[in-house]
């Protein structure tokens, strides 16, 4: 098979296999969090079960934004085997993050927790994250840079994970939507302000009112 045929082939196997290996850590994901969430309180446990748990989410989550760029890299190569190192170069930065979170989780309540989703609302306004987002839709040389550049943009969706429960699929359905989109979708001030306003004030409420805020408190057995 010649090169072009292979760059021909190499995309639609990439994306199959990206996408199938997100849904198969997403399904792990809810069987390692099961009976974990205990709403803003909840610990992270011991560094060795939190590592797996971290891991797994980060492909559940990162991975299906970031199959463009990875089937982008398979095409360029001409060789679908050059997409593995690519993405697991891009999630051992994510892994290197989750080493961060881990050290910074310490215990604490909902006005900790509402002035990290405060913080996350104002960093959205900021040009280093229409930097890094920018930089995240543009072509990869690298899993490894490619990942700086979406940690980069992701950071402040990440933090609010960590702050609200970083073991409640709840939230972290949430952040894995918005920032597969903001990875996919070009940036719109029509959108993003509204957005970056809207988790302010998601952490306003918290700070004064967290018990109108779904999963912050224990679900009910």
């Amino acid at each position: 098979m010649d090169v072009e045929s292979r760059r021909a082939v190499a995309p639609p196997i990439v994306l199959a296999a990206t996408l199938g290996l997100a849904a198969a850590c997403w399904a792990i994901t809810a069987w390692l969090m099961d009976g974990m969430d205990m709403g803003v309180a909840t610990r992270p446990g011991a560094f060795g079960f939190f590592a797996a748990v971290w891991v797994t989410m980060m492909a559940a989550m990162m991975l299906p934004g970031a199959a463009p760029a990875v089937v982008r890299y398979a095409r360029k190569t001409g060789k679908a085997g050059a997409a593995l190192p690519f993405a697991g170069s891009y999630l051992a930065i994510w892994a290197l993050a989750g080493v961060v979170a881990y050290a910074l989780d310490q215990p604490h309540g909902s006005l900790a927790a509402g002035a990290v989703v405060i913080a996350a609302g104002a960093y959205e306004l900021t040009p280093v994250k229409r930097h890094f987002r920018r930089r995240c839709r543009e072509a990869a040389g690298s899993g490894l840079g490619f990942g700086l550049c979406c940690v980069g943009s992701s950071i402040g969706l990440m933090a609010m994970l960590v702050a609200l429960n970083v073991m409640s699929l709840f939230w972290m359905s949430v952040v894995a939507v918005l920032a597969c989109a903001q990875k996919l979708l070009p940036a719109k001030a029509a959108i993003d302000v509204p957005l970056a306003l809207a988790l302010i004030g998601l952490g306003v409420l918290i700070v004064v009112a967290p018990s109108l805020v779904p999963g912050l408190t224990p679900p009910m057995m």
